[in-house]
């Protein structure tokens, strides 16, 4: 039962993250009034968030300590964060969030959609290649590009969740959202680059 600790959390963790994006598309009808004190529903969304990502931590540490793998870890933990992060910005453009200045619907629209495409085509191209390797038993190792890109991609949710629930007209919160969107998507790009340029003994995240 112990060995198969990972796999729960990683198990886990999808149910988290069905939980959260959820919560997400239900988000706008507890907030089109305006801001929430704390606690309020998006505080609870993003407590489930950051458990789920405290969930990702745990099932690698599970793993090494009690050294075990499985393909099932390998083929469903990366699996399991697509889902996290990409669908999250999948239901941020869904109800139109963050909102970014004075810029119309469509606008905004046209800005949270191509985030999206440029997240998914990345992942796509990215797990393409992992299962490729995994197809010829190659076991890949994380590389930096990789675990900096998860960690903005989570803190850029982090930050849209946040300016939803306390920050939502104020000039500061938008370019804050707007320099953090920008960075995270170079750093997106970039390390889907350098999953092309890797040698093939090296693992994609």
């Amino acid at each position: 039962m112990l060995k198969q600790l990972p796999n729960i959390l990683t198990f886990g963790r999808l149910v988290l993250t069905i939980i959260f994006l959820v919560m997400i598309l239900l988000a706008p009808r507890y907030y089109d009034d305006g801001e929430k004190p704390f606690p309020g529903f998006l505080d609870v969304a993003f407590i489930l968030f950051v458990i789920a990502g405290l969930t990702d931590i745990a099932d690698g540490i599970a793993a090494r300590r009690l050294n075990v793998t499985s393909k099932f870890g390998r083929m469903v933990d990366p699996l399991a964060d697509k889902i996290l992060v990409c669908g999250a910005f999948i239901c941020f453009a869904i109800i139109g969030r963050p909102k970014l200045f004075d810029l119309s619907p469509g606008v905004l629209a046209v800005i949270h959609w191509s985030v999206v495409g440029v997240l998914i085509a990345r992942e796509a191209y990215v797990t393409a290649l992992r299962h490729i390797a995994e197809a010829r038993g190659v076991n890949f190792a994380a590389t930096r590009s990789g675990k900096i890109k998860m960690f903005l991609q989570s803190f850029a949710i982090g930050t849209v969740i946040i300016k939803m629930a306390h920050v939502q007209t104020a000039t500061w919160g938008y370019w804050f959202a707007t320099i953090t969107f920008t960075l995270m998507l170079a750093v997106t790009v970039f390390s889907g680059i350098r999953a092309t340029q890797r040698p093939h003994g090296q693992k994609t995240t």
